[in-house]
């Protein structure tokens, strides 16, 4: 009977010691999560802070002050008359959801064809298109240049859309997501006289929507922040997009950089990036972990 005391005596120890291990891991760990979300969220909080200083308050600071007493939103009144800020986030608009429109049409019928169809060559052909990763960009930039230059389509939405229209990266992710579709459902289709279209649009399209919100979302960011080709390929004010805008503010600042201007516009231009985030954070998680699958 003491024996049987001591063993139940020893075996809760061990039970509130393991609790007690959980417990200081947990801490432990939501100290460093805390920890590295303050490193993370830091430069937004700096760049709205910036964005309601005044140029004069932010350029007298010796040291910078991590709150202001006297916030302002003159500059982004600023943002918007120092340059049409409006008009370059209509362009912008229109070349994301130009360019994400086709590419999504452009990578979805390739990767069916890799991912679906049978012809000769096929593996070949797919490596050699993976080989394009290879290729550094400032190479393809060059050439896209050249290309856009000698097809008079310099200045124009055309020009700023057609080299931004595929993806390699995007093909691959989405014919590994058409593959983990069994096989079993496209004989079945098959079977009932379903066209590959049909089957294309009706079953692997709605299977693999996850993915397609991520590659949206991904390609979306990705236009909204282009900054190389539009300065490289545009000189027409009519064609800036907002990356040329928040240069233009930064230089308008009567002799030394208006960062608080800049700020201020960066922080309008992230509001849509975070919105559409935030709104499909799941979907997103979901299309990363499904991607990440095999079978």
């Amino acid at each position: 009977m003491e024996m049987r005391s001591n063993m139940e005596t020893d075996y809760l120890k061990i039970e509130k010691n393991a609790r007690i291990r959980k417990r200081t891991v947990n801490v432990i760990t939501y100290i460093l999560l805390a920890l590295w979300a303050l490193i993370v969220l830091f430069p937004f909080y700096w760049m709205l802070l910036t964005s309601v200083k005044s140029y004069g308050a932010y350029n007298s600071e010796n040291i910078p002050q991590f709150f202001t007493l006297s916030p302002t939103l003159e500059n982004y009144v600023e943002a918007f008359t120092a340059v049409p800020l409006g008009r370059y986030l209509i362009n912008t608009t229109i070349f994301t959801l130009a360019t994400t429109a086709i590419m999504l049409a452009v990578i979805t019928f390739a990767a069916f064809a890799f991912a679906r169809l049978d012809f000769k060559g096929k593996n070949i052909v797919f490596v050699l298109f993976l080989s394009l990763m290879m290729i550094p960009n400032e190479l393809v930039i060059i050439t896209n240049f050249v290309t856009v230059t000698n097809l008079d389509l310099r200045n124009t939405f055309p020009g700023l859309i057609l080299p931004s229209v595929t993806s390699v990266f995007y093909i691959y992710l989405l014919k590994e997501n058409f593959e983990q579709i069994p096989d079993s459902l496209y004989y079945a289709a098959k079977v009932d006289g379903t066209s590959d279209l049909k089957y294309l649009f009706r079953v692997m399209i709605p299977i693999s929507k996850p993915t397609l919100i991520t590659i949206t979302i991904l390609k979306v960011i990705e236009c909204w922040n282009s900054y190389v080709w539009p300065r490289l390929i545009t000189d027409d004010e009519n064609y800036f997009l907002v990356s040329n805008g928040i240069q233009e503010i930064r230089e308008n600042g009567f002799g030394r950089e208006n960062v608080p201007a800049m700020m201020a516009a960066v922080v309008v231009i992230s509001v849509p990036l975070i919105l559409l985030f935030l709104v499909f954070r799941n979907k997103v998680m979901a299309g990363v972990s499904r991607g990440g699958t095999k079978g």
